[in-house]
């Protein structure tokens, strides 16, 4: 359901583990925020006493390497955003501060459910202004190698098609569509973990990344199949996280998407790329404000510009 209004959490949640790339814990708290705040995080904990308020936004990003990163190492960033910034984005959350006391979001059970279950346990709540929205008019895509990401227009709401392809036949070759809704959302995404083989297990240790992964938080993957005893939670688990992960990356278009995404074989560098290329021509899109009932708003165009993208794609 496409709704009118925007929204925010109707009370602080908090949560708390470890970075799956760091291994380090960390705490989050989800505040509530005002309209038209968007979603932003607020890091503490850093050296002196300094905190960094840092918006999620694509023109933020830093690194894109097995996970998103906002906000700059030296003087404040946040990785891993990926998870949280999806639910927010699949259960149609506008406006949220995320107080977080170190660098890397808290990998929990590896999906984004938890994060779901935070922000129902404390409910939501309208923030009295009509919803904003970037609606695609003209399609853009970005390619690396045989993967590519695009984003196209399309008049009803927000569409995924991700297919994924990998060499590993317990993984291989699988695609997934689906109209998000927030429904849709807690259906038939937010459970999907990530995952990883257990070849390059290694390799990710001796480059720094993956050192608090466990079978508690990551999908593993062997030559002769899942290594985790409960098997996976949906027998396409991999291409729904896939979709998860590009919900997220997706988020950091700053206002929700009217329009169609597909991808093959795409990852955080391309999803982020595609935003890049979107805004780097304000002929690509325009904002519309939602107005009407909550059950279908209709959408008037709204002249605001977000700018021009300052991160470079990696393809």
């Amino acid at each position: 359901m496409r709704t009118s209004q925007q929204t925010t959490l109707r009370s602080a949640a908090s949560l708390s583990g470890i970075g799956v790339h760091s291994g380090n814990p960390v705490s989050i708290t989800l505040h509530p925020a005002e309209a038209h705040h968007g979603i932003a995080f607020l890091r503490t904990g850093m050296a002196g006493g300094r905190d960094r308020v840092i918006q999620a936004h694509h023109a933020q990003v830093t690194a894109t390497e097995l996970c998103t990163v906002i906000g700059d190492r030296q003087t404040g960033a946040v990785a891993t955003i990926e998870h949280l910034m999806s639910a927010l984005y699949g259960l149609g959350i506008d406006n949220a501060l995320v107080e977080i006391d170190g660098p890397e979001m808290p990998i929990l059970d590896g999906s984004s459910a938890p994060f779901v279950d935070a922000v129902a346990a404390v409910g939501t709540t309208s923030c009295g202004a009509p919803r904003r929205f970037i609606k695609i008019l003209r399609g853009v895509r970005v390619e690396k190698g045989r993967a590519f990401a695009e984003l196209r227009p399309f008049e009803r709401g927000f569409r995924l098609d991700v297919e994924i392809d990998f060499e590993s036949p317990v993984i291989g070759r699988s695609r997934k569509a689906l109209d998000l809704t927030p429904a849709a959302y807690r259906r038939d995404i937010a459970r999907a973990r990530t995952f990883g083989m257990m070849r390059d297990v290694e390799r990710y240790w001796k480059a720094g990344f993956a050192l608090g992964a466990s079978l508690e938080n990551t999908v593993a993957v062997g030559d002769g199949g899942v290594v985790n005893p409960e098997g996976l939670r949906y027998k396409d688990e991999f291409v729904r996280h896939k979709m998860l992960d590009a919900i997220g990356d997706l988020a950091l278009a700053g206002l929700p998407i009217l329009g169609a995404y597909q991808s093959y074989c795409g990852g955080h560098g391309l999803n982020v790329g595609v935003l890049t290329a979107l805004f780097a021509d304000r002929a690509n899109y325009t904002i519309v404000e939602a107005a009407g009932g909550r059950r279908e708003p209709v959408f008037a165009e709204f002249g605001v510009s977000l700018g021009s993208a300052v991160y470079a794609p990696e393809c």
